[in-house]
């Protein structure tokens, strides 16, 4: 394919024209959308673009905010971009700068309404004609963004989305003189829409930093000098070099003899792996020790890193976006109450010659007894209420679609580093051969001293906690690849991995070696000469709480399974501890593919436990993601719940509380629409009138807010 890019306008996409596969050829253009607060954005944008003729496919893809369309050849994209904007979103090029506004600004609606509503609040305290003038100037300037959006919807396709319901209930408030109720009305609506952006905002500063691994230049080995490039200029088969402590820009061979990378943001192992000549490393792998050249395997744009923003982009494409209830529900409560209260207008003046005055009356008074303001409250009063509980025993739910979609899980599926363990080696074994144990890590621990490796570091920890002495060594040296060496008090000693000592030199201490990395342990061998002093065993230790957990999730009908990149043995050692089944030595690729294959022959809904950058686009393919709250940014930000205290029992909170959220619920749009109906059935046989409505309506929404209010016991 050849790529251009266009600059006409500020509005400009990426092009890209497509091979002809039929009689007529698309051009296929890229832009990036801002101000969709929620999936259901990304839907009306679909659904208002699939309606242009010259559409041929069209995808928006709301955790990254892009916006991909096949238009006819011969098709101008302003169609596109003026259609975006009317509904009220922004749309640029994806190669522009972008400076995000300001959350208030970026909700002016909200702040609007709210400075006006305090200042008439105030006006209304000195005098009630100034404040009921402020209330009305309020409302007024509040309903005007909701009916333009409504209105745009109307034209693209959307008769009756949640902007007209909520532009339908203030205008009836309006010319019934209730304007401080329907200043709130929309005062309410102004404030969940800034809640939902602000998520959306920091999903997007999530994939920012996954972006962020991958280094915009690099070293490009050319007639034997060192240039400086742009990364994505790198093409398959040129050679770069890479420096300690930075990051692989492209999928490349390892050209060098040896190397060591921390591959932890894409793996989630927290131990660096050794690699050799002729292997395959992943962008963005950090290199540790020395300097290393590689040469490039992957296309530009093609590296790990972009294929798991591409898989995050497909999996929230594959899951159908959960509609807000009010949303559906507006969908046929909005017109049928508006045409039932124009009949109730016009039908008895014509029908039987009745004065038009008290009839019209009643009209508006039905509209404002069906103004939704218990109906609208009901569902966030629950959904706030259980967030918050959740909060304090340490859930962090993002919004009323994941606390909705918790209740339906019946699999989850684990990451282990960091998930199920601690996300950091401890010694677990030290065996003193030819010395004994503590005299064996005093020695380690001397060698090891300022090294930044996980295991060194582990080594290190368990001598302090034995409050032993270390003395100082000299001619350090690291066996790259294979372990370190120094001089302690004379004597020169090595740390190396088993697989780099022959066999006649570990004799029968092999079957021990054996044993304990069967048992899941990372073992190194401390040596003076050919003289096997000990061993020292390390591993990733199981979380205190994972066994109590996973029990849990039994009790309730939720089963396990852990999902990991680290090797089977491992593997095996945690799964048996927790009496779960496991995959092991999973790409991120891999884990998307197991947990397809869990949701394939699952019944119920499936979750995802993790907290790694390779985790990500796994947790978006299940229904639900839940991070780790020290997890990285990018699981962060792409799951739907965290565990801002890492405590496994919270799970089981978490599903009791979202099933008891929808009972709730339910309750609360029985109680909302009771009450409507009630004293729509009065107002119309004449028994209540304007004051019973404006009470009916407070009250309801009274009793909604102290039903939901329940939620905030801890459950279970």
């Amino acid at each position: 394919m050849s790529t251009c890019t266009t600059t006409k306008s500020c509005c400009s996409a990426d092009k890209v024209v497509k091979p002809v596969t039929s009689i007529e050829a698309t051009t296929r253009y890229k832009w990036s959308v801002g101000g969709m607060d929620c999936a259901s954005c990304a839907a009306k944008i679909e659904k208002a673009l699939a309606s242009i003729a010259g559409v041929k496919q069209v995808r928006v893809a709301f955790a990254t905010e892009r916006l991909l369309v096949d238009l006819d050849q011969n098709m101008s994209p302003e169609a596109i971009t003026k259609t975006v904007q009317q509904l009220g979103f922004t749309i640029k090029s994806t190669d522009q700068s972008e400076e995000e506004e300001p959350l208030w600004k970026a909700h002016s609606t909200f702040t609007l309404l709210a400075v006006l509503m305090t200042l008439a609040s105030i006006f209304m305290i000195v005098d009630p004609t100034w404040g009921s003038v402020g209330f009305l100037v309020a409302t007024t300037a509040g309903v005007i963004p909701f009916a333009k959006k409504s209105l745009n919807q109307i034209r693209n396709g959307t008769w009756f989305g949640i902007e007209t319901l909520m532009t339908v209930a203030a205008l009836g408030a309006l010319i019934l003189g209730e304007t401080v109720e329907a200043g709130l009305v929309l005062l309410l609506f102004s404030l969940g829409e800034m809640l939902e952006g602000f998520a959306g905002r920091k999903a997007k500063a999530g994939i920012k930093s996954l972006m962020q691994l991958t280094p915009d230049t690099a070293w490009k080995i050319q007639d034997g000098e060192r240039i400086e490039v742009p990364a994505d200029f790198l093409v398959p088969g040129e050679q770069i070099e890479v420096l300690p402590g930075d990051r692989l820009p492209v999928d490349a061979v390892l050209f060098s003899k040896l190397g060591s990378f921390d591959e932890s943001a894409l793996t989630g192992e927290s131990i660096p792996v050794n690699r050799e000549a002729g292997e395959k490393i992943m962008a963005g792998s950090l290199v540790v020790d020395k300097p290393v050249r590689l040469t490039v395997e992957s296309e530009p744009g093609e590296n790990a890193i972009d294929r798991i923003v591409t898989l995050i982009e497909e999996a929230e494409e594959r899951r159908a976006p959960i509609a807000r209830m009010v949303d559906k529900f507006s969908a046929w409560y909005t017109p049928l109450v508006m045409g039932f209260a124009a009949l109730v207008m016009i039908i008895p003046p014509l029908l039987t010659g009745a004065a038009w005055t008290p009839w019209a009356y009643k009209a508006l008074t039905l509209l404002l007894i069906a103004c939704p303001c218990a109906l609208v409250v009901s569902i966030p009063a629950a959904v706030t209420s259980a967030l918050a509980s959740a909060a304090r025993f340490g859930a962090l739910i993002k919004g009323g679609a994941a606390l909705e979609q918790l209740r339906s899980i019946k699999k989850l599926a684990f990451d282990k580093t960091g998930t199920l363990t601690e996300g950091k080696p401890k010694v677990t074994h030290v065996a003193g051969i030819a010395e004994q144990e503590n005299v064996l890590l005093s020695l380690a621990g001397s060698i090891e001293m300022g090294s930044s490796h996980p295991l060194a570091a582990a080594i290190i920890d368990e001598a302090k906690n034995r409050n032993l002495a270390f003395t100082e060594a000299t001619d350090l040296q690291v066996l790259t690849g294979r372990g370190v060496q120094g001089t302690v008090s004379g004597r020169t000693l090595k740390i190396l991995a088993p697989r780099y000592i022959d066999d006649s030199a570990l004799g029968q201490h092999k079957t021990t070696i054996e044993s304990l990395e069967s048992e899941g342990n990372t073992v190194v061998v401390v040596l003076e000469g050919n003289t096997v002093l000990g061993l020292i065993g390390l591993a990733d230790t199981l979380r205190e709480d994972a066994i109590e957990a996973i029990t849990k999730l039994k009790k309730i009908g939720v089963s396990s399974v852990m999902l990991t990149g680290d090797n089977r043995r491992a593997a095996a050692a945690i799964a048996g501890k927790l009496g779960i089944d496991f995959k092991a030595e999973l790409l991120p690729e891999d884990k998307v593919k197991a947990v397809q294959a869990i949701q394939a022959q699952n019944n119920g809904a499936v979750a995802m436990v993790g907290d790694g950058i390779n985790d990500a686009p796994a947790l978006k393919t299940a229904e639900l993601g839940i991070a780790m709250g020290r997890g990285s940014d990018v699981a962060l930000e792409t799951a739907d719940a965290a565990l801002t205290h890492e405590r496994l029992v919270e799970l089981p909170h978490m599903i009791k509380l979202s099933k008891n959220t929808a009972r709730i619920t339910r309750q609360n749009i029985a109680l909302a629409l009771g009450i409507n109906t009630l004293f729509l059935l009065t107002t119309l046989f004449g028994m209540t009138g304007l004051m019973a409505a404006v009470l009916s309506d407070a009250g309801g929404t009274v009793l909604v807010t102290l039903n939901a209010l329940r939620l905030m016991k801890k459950q279970g």
